[in-house]
This record gives C-alpha cells, sequence and structure tokens, in this order.
C-alpha cells in the first residue's frame, strides 16, 4: 500500500508515520525545508520538499494513484498574529490538497480534523452537532469548519474522504501543545488553572484511528477521538505529580486569566512572539469541552486512553528527550 502524508513531521503525523511503517506501507512525506526530517529517515519513507500552500508543490510531490492520502498538516496557533498564516495553512492548503489528491487519483483522502471543527456546545458534541465554530473568537477553529467545508466540496467532485475529529491530543513527540503546560508547570510560570473541561486523546491512538478509518470508514463521515473527559485541573495536578511540582487546588477565576491573556496579547504585539496565553487560549480552556467517541470505538475499534497514561507517556518522552528534566519520586 502506498501512501501521500502531510503533517508527518508534526505531533500527531509522527505517529501516524510510525504506524504506516509498521503496518508494511511505502510512504511518501512532504516536508517543508526547515523542518527537522530525522525521524523519518527510513527505507520505506520517500522524502519530498514542498509546502501545502504551493500547490505546483503538491503536483511534483504527489505520486500517481496512491491508496491513501493522510492531511495530517495544520496550524493550530491560538495567536492573533498567525491568523493570516493560519488560513492559508488550513484552509487554502487543504484545497489545494483535495484538488491534487482528485488529480492524481488517489484512493481515499483521510482528513484530520479537529473537535474545533463544531465550536463550543453547553452539552455533548457528537457527529450529528451543527457547528457553530464561524461564531468564535478563535481562528482555529474558524479554519477547521472552513477546511471540512472544502472537503466536502471536494467529496462532491468524487473525492473519496472520511474525516477524523480528535479532541484534545495528548502524549510523545508534543513540543508546542498540551505540553506547554508542563513547561509552565516546571519552570513556575503558570499563573493559574483554568476552570474549563476538556475531553482528551492518545496520540498513538488517533494515529492509528486514521489508518482504520482508511480500512472501514465511510466517505464523508465523521469520527470523533476522545474518549476520557477531565477539569483542567486534573490534568494540571496529574502532570505536577509526574514532574514533582505544586499545582493549584482550585481553578483561577476566569476574569483574572482573560485580563493576564489580553495584556500578554498587547505586549506580544510589540514582541512579536506568541504569549503563553492568549485570548483564543483562554477561551479554550475556560469552555466545558465534552465529546462523545461512541461512533469511532463502534465503527472503527478506536480504544481510549486513561488520562495518566497520557500524562506519563508524553512526560517520559519530554525526559528522554532532554526537554524536562528527570524527577526522582
Amino acid at each position: 500500500m502506498e501512501a501521500f502524508v502531510t503533517g508527518g513531521t508534526g505531533f500527531l503525523g509522527r505517529h501516524l508515520v510510525e504506524l504506516l511503517v509498521e503496518n508494511g506501507w511505502k510512504i511518501t512525506a512532504l516536508h517543508r525545508r526547515t523542518s527537522d526530517t530525522g525521524h523519518l529517515q527510513k527505507p520505506e519513507i520517500t522524502l519530498v520538499e514542498g509546502d501545502v500552500t504551493d500547490i505546483d508543490s503538491l503536483r511534483l510531490a504527489m505520486p500517481e494513484k496512491p491508496d491513501a492520502v493522510f492531511h495530517a498538516a495544520a496550524d493550530t496557533s491560538q495567536w492573533i498574529l498567525a491568523n493570516r498564516k493560519q488560513t492559508a495553512v488550513n484552509v487554502d492548503g487543504t484545497r489545494n490538497m483535495t484538488s491534487v489528491a482528485l488529480e492524481k487519483g488517489a484512493g481515499r483522502f483521510i482528513q484530520t480534523s479537529s473537535i474545533a471543527e463544531f465550536g463550543f456546545h453547553p452539552g455533548v458534541i457528537t457527529e450529528e452537532t451543527v457547528s457553530n465554530a464561524m461564531n468564535g473568537r478563535s481562528n482555529y477553529m474558524r479554519t477547521k469548519w472552513q477546511s471540512a467545508m472544502v472537503v466536502d466540496q471536494a467529496i462532491g467532485k468524487g473525492l473519496d474522504a472520511v474525516f477524523l475529529n480528535p479532541c484534545h491530543i495528548l502524549g510523545p513527540y508534543d513540543t508546542h501543545n498540551w505540553s506547554q503546560l508542563f513547561f509552565l508547570i516546571q519552570e513556575g510560570r503558570l499563573p493559574g488553572i483554568p476552570g474549563g473541561t476538556g475531553t482528551f486523546c492518545h496520540a498513538r491512538e488517533a494515529a492509528r484511528a486514521h489508518i482504520t478509518a482508511f480500512e472501514k470508514g465511510k466517505t464523508g463521515e465523521r469520527y470523533i477521538l476522545g474518549g476520557v473527559e477531565a477539569p483542567f485541573l486534573e490534568l494540571a495536578q496529574e502532570i505536577g505529580k509526574v514532574i514533582g511540582k505544586k499545582t493549584p487546588g482550585k481553578p483561577l477565576p476566569t476574569t483574572v486569566l482573560k485580563t493576564i491573556a489580553r495584556f500578554s496579547q498587547w505586549i506580544s504585539y510589540i514582541t512579536r512572539k506568541e504569549p503563553d496565553l492568549t485570548p483564543e487560549k483562554i477561551e479554550l480552556s475556560t469552555e466545558h469541552l465534552r465529546a462523545s467517541s461512541e461512533k469511532a470505538i463502534r465503527e472503527l475499534g478506536y480504544r481510549p486512553v486513561p488520562l495518566v497514561d497520557m500524562v506519563r507517556d508524553c512526560h517520559n518522552w519530554l525526559v528522554n528527550s532532554c526537554l524536562l528534566p528527570e524527577h526522582d519520586a
């Protein structure tokens, strides 16, 4: 089997490439010139330089009639100054990917979407929930919904596509997403714990679901990948346990966090550096995002992982990669 993969140098994509290799796939992996491709130096993997925002580079990179296209590349920033680039990558890049997949006669297109595609809702989100993502502050949410609409349009043109909607992803290889919480707690820079609730999935199981979606998923269907619902306070406390640092016993009032985030954002206009806290991150972490994975469990054999195992796996990788000091319990 032959796969064309975007985002293979990223958090989720790295797990996906590993599993594809384990399952005997031949892989063509797209990467940008500046990406670290050390972990992709394997006989089964052909590395091709390109960018999803450059359609001509995709035409040169994608082989004819690949069995699967796994589009895992995305910009996950939650910072207003990154919005333009994020839209180019997430929306225009997806449009380019679907166009080239149709041109090349790809067998099946697996779109890594996100629970963000649905927006925020007071109840439990399912695949039938009507999105309100365009109404929120987060450009990431808006672009994930817009990119999903691009794929839906391509399905109407004959593309055989399936959607995966991971919730908050935890696990090894994370350096920019929830791993930031490890660094903030380790360095004593966490101003407080937000009072929201999230639904979490393990990166490796989310990647595994991409392969089973290729095998068993239904064209045009979405599959939410979560499984563990927990307050962010509980997540922070689990991280504090594994790194040996104290964490607050109760959440900080949302108004305080919003004030800090607004101040940090104004400073970022001067420094041009993304701050630890932004209004978008506070919105994400003070809402109660709850989602059901029953469809993915039933149809894809998706397997949720306990929160403590996700935290421990992420921590062990950060320590082994010398990104965090080892803690002697």
